[in-house]
């Protein structure tokens, strides 16, 4: 996604072969509603932690709520915990889910530690395996309190020794939750899938009229991220105003 409306990821084939409890398509009655829109707040430094929680019970109904029930029944759910993304319901279809924080961002984002994005995020498997691993262990080092310039470089060296792997083909996540907010100008934006690729020029993407945007890799984060708007929530109700 676009610096603006990324809230755009431990290995997650641990999900695989496990039961969990199937889901409903809407978030229960304790999802908490996404938060309103707000004067946007320079945050240049992380802020406490509790502010980045959330209740497990509300982050799991969060979560789920990124795509429809026919994939949530049988996928894994990471919750975020004082020391990173902890397993709070094991999944057995290889998908992931998540409620993503404001340091998925790219790292120049200005909203990098906003503590009130909230993204729920779908990871397939193909995703959830090579996608979603470098944002993981990036939170490990955000609450272990490294600094942005060192979370940079620990990232460049981590991508140079190919610990963090370019996205296997097929990788996509879903992003089609009205209960989000993945950052003040644009809330929830429109419910969206996102094709994860190796960092390439997205010709043709961001343009007027142009139905796919993109976020283009950088030396940090050199995966290019085409998403493309689609109709409905994950509940089934239209986008209104739709995409044009």
């Amino acid at each position: 996604m676009t610096n603006s409306i990324r809230s755009t990821s431990l290995l997650l084939v641990s999900l695989a072969g496990q039961a969990c409890a199937p889901s409903t398509n809407a978030p229960p009655p304790s999802a908490p509603p996404a938060p309103p829109p707000a004067p946007m707040t320079a945050y240049t430094t992380m802020q406490p932690l509790a502010q980045y929680a959330m209740n497990p019970a509300d982050e799991i109904a969060l979560a789920r709520s990124a795509a429809p029930a026919s994939i949530s029944a049988d996928a894994g759910v990471l919750v975020l915990g004082n020391r990173g993304y902890e397993t709070a319901v094991q999944g057995k279809n290889g998908f992931g889910w998540l409620g993503e924080r404001s340091w998925f961002d790219h790292c120049d984002s200005e909203e990098f530690w906003n503590p009130r994005m909230r993204g729920p995020d779908c990871y397939n498997p193909p995703a959830a395996r090579s996608v979603l691993p470098p944002y993981l262990k990036r939170t490990e080092w955000v609450l272990a309190g490294v600094s942005k310039p060192e979370l940079i470089s620990r990232n460049k060296a981590a991508l140079l020794g190919k610990e963090f792997v370019d996205p296997e083909p097929g990788s996509l996540s879903y992003m089609m939750s009205m209960q989000g907010h993945l950052n003040e100008a644009d809330g929830h934006w429109h419910p969206h899938v996102m094709f994860f690729v190796p960092r390439a020029t997205a010709a043709g993407a961001n343009l007027p009229g142009s139905p796919i945007f993109a976020q283009e890799g950088d030396d940090t984060d050199p995966v290019t991220i085409l998403m493309a708007p689609v109709r409905k929530w994950s509940d089934g109700s239209p986008d209104t105003p739709a995409h044009p």
